[in-house]
């Protein structure tokens, strides 16, 4: 029992997505990490034939009979994986014949999704470009908010020994833009404090921001809900958290209302759990991933990659600050934020650990 057990505690903690068939090709088992693979439940898939499932292939039944037959390991390379209703996954997949002595002769099918490895190279280098950005930014704002204050200082000093009230105005206007630059340097350093972490609901984070939307909007965008209400609570900073993401769905409504759309604005949120996820080079056992869409006209593709950089902005009134600052509060929550757009569909993808981090990659 002990040992059963163990093996159980490992399969569900590998980050490895891992399936096992029985003789008769049919399901058996599949751990977290491929249940995360094939997007659907162990529970729908157990006892199904892997034919049916995924390997729909006959040259891949047949490879697998004859794993059977002769005990012998084989490994297919950028095999294309579908499950009934989900996208493909390019992914190697390995076979080995676990038992011969065994009345199951359980087939071991280990996956490595070529996609996944893609995507974990993909985050690594937007954190670190993201750090590097945020401390070069950090570096230049100090410089530029240390002579603002002698500056408005000075103006307010020189407005005083004005001889005629009509010049003030002059000093008014230095005084009114030094506090306009002022502001924006505070944005670009980013939020003052460290988070103050406590538990929190992240359907009612998001609640909030739909609340605080409808007012700025009028009622004019249309909201789908699309929750997982099984999610745990996490730890994290609610007020910070609440700002990053209405930012972004501020974004999505600017975007909505500033071109026009045949269809009805809509912005969608969405939560659902993900399982082995790998952030900063660290993996997470579990953590929760928030969707915001909306099915405005889509970002320029050739500000994807620079959209969460500060000043850079698809929209002619924006100052590009808002997805910066959203991006250093969920990186300060070990998460983060990716975007995909094509005209009629942008979606950006939360990610925010539930725990700490469990183990290096």
């Amino acid at each position: 029992m002990y040992e059963r057990t163990t093996c159980q505690i490992v399969l569900e903690n590998l980050s490895t997505a891992v399936l096992l068939l029985d003789a008769d090709l049919c399901i058996f088992y599949l751990n977290p990490a491929c249940e995360d693979l094939f997007a659907t439940s162990a529970h729908q898939l157990k006892g199904k034939p892997a034919q049916e499932v995924f390997l729909r292939e006959e040259s891949a039944k047949q490879a697998l009979l004859m794993t059977l037959e002769t005990g012998r390991s084989f490994t297919r390379r950028e095999a294309e994986i579908k499950v009934t209703g989900k996208p493909p996954v390019i992914t190697d997949y390995s076979v080995t014949l676990l038992a011969q002595s065994s009345p199951e002769l359980l087939l071991l099918i280990e996956f490595q999704p070529l996609e996944r490895l893609l995507k974990i190279s993909r985050e690594e280098a937007v954190l670190t470009n993201q750090q590097s950005n945020q401390t070069l930014i950090r570096s230049i704002a100090h410089e530029v908010k240390n002579p603002l204050g002698g500056i408005r200082g000075a103006a307010q000093l020189l407005s005083r020994q004005l001889p005629n009230n009509a010049f003030t105005e002059y000093t008014d206007v230095i005084i009114a833009e030094v506090d306009r630059l002022q502001y924006l340097v505070d944005e670009l350093l980013g939020p003052p404090t460290l988070p103050k972490r406590e538990m929190v609901n992240i359907h009612e984070i998001l609640e909030r921001v739909r609340q605080l939307t409808l007012v700025e909007a009028n009622e004019s965008v249309h909201f789908i809900f699309d929750y997982d209400l099984s999610l745990p609570s996490l730890i994290a900073d609610k007020n910070q958290l609440i700002q990053a993401m209405l930012n972004i769905v501020r974004n999505a409504y600017q975007a909505l209302t500033e071109t026009p759309n045949q269809q009805q604005p809509t912005i969608t949120l969405r939560t659902r759990v993900k399982r082995q996820v790998f952030l900063g080079g660290k993996r997470f056992r579990l953590a929760i991933q928030v969707d915001i869409e909306d099915n405005g006209p889509g970002i320029d593709p050739k500000l994807l990659e620079s959209i969460f950089y500060p000043m850079v902005s698809s929209r002619p009134r924006g100052n590009g600050l808002g997805l910066s600052i959203a991006q250093t509060i969920i990186n300060q929550h070990n998460g983060l934020i990716e975007c995909e757009s094509v005209p009629g569909l942008t979606r950006f993808s939360i990610t925010l650990p539930l725990e700490l981090a469990h183990d290096k990659k």
